[in-house]
């Protein structure tokens, strides 16, 4: 049996919210994340003859996107992202090159610093520091209220900034 348009759409289409979320969760980048379940779409598109199938089209999403955001972190392309991060920062910095290693050098000890953060303050701090979401976008991607995130920012924030001052405390 082929599954129409109307179908499809009914379907697949309801799951969009819940597999950005997703797809954002992994891969921590709205155009990347968007990229993704445009792929998954097309995917489940070119097998809508097997659709009907399928007995949980939700599960069997959820799975589908999980693993192309996987294949994703794989690829090479999710590693430009980090250097076009670095690179903006270099450009923006504009100094020296003794300044630019200095700058650098902060910046990958901050980014030690977020990565040993909780889960949760982790992709909140990503999330508004770096992808430069709202807050209305973080509630909907993670599924928190305003107040959560606010008091996991800020909570974030201070863990960070406490560290990386004993950090550089230490090291003079």
């Amino acid at each position: 049996m082929v599954t129409d348009a109307g179908h499809f759409k009914r379907t697949y289409l309801s799951f969009h919210p819940k597999l950005f979320r997703i797809a954002y969760a992994l891969v921590e980048n709205k155009a990347d994340a968007e990229d993704i379940l445009q792929d998954a779409y097309y995917k489940l598109w070119n097998k809508r003859d097997e659709l009907p199938d399928i007995e949980n089209p939700e599960a069997f999403c959820v799975t589908l996107v999980k693993n192309l955001c996987l294949d994703f972190l794989r690829s090479p392309r999710a590693n430009r992202r980090e250097e076009e991060i670095e690179e903006a920062i270099t450009l923006a910095t504009g100094s020296s090159p003794e300044k630019e290693l200095e700058t650098k050098d902060k910046e990958q000890q901050i980014r030690r610093l977020i990565e040993r953060l909780p889960d949760n303050m982790r992709q909140i701090i990503k999330l508004k520091g770096i992808d430069d979401c709202s807050t209305d976008e973080i509630e909907q991607i993670t599924g928190l209220s305003a107040v959560n995130i606010r008091v996991l920012l800020s909570r974030a924030r201070k863990v960070i900034r406490e560290q990386f001052e004993k950090l550089y405390e230490y090291e003079r």
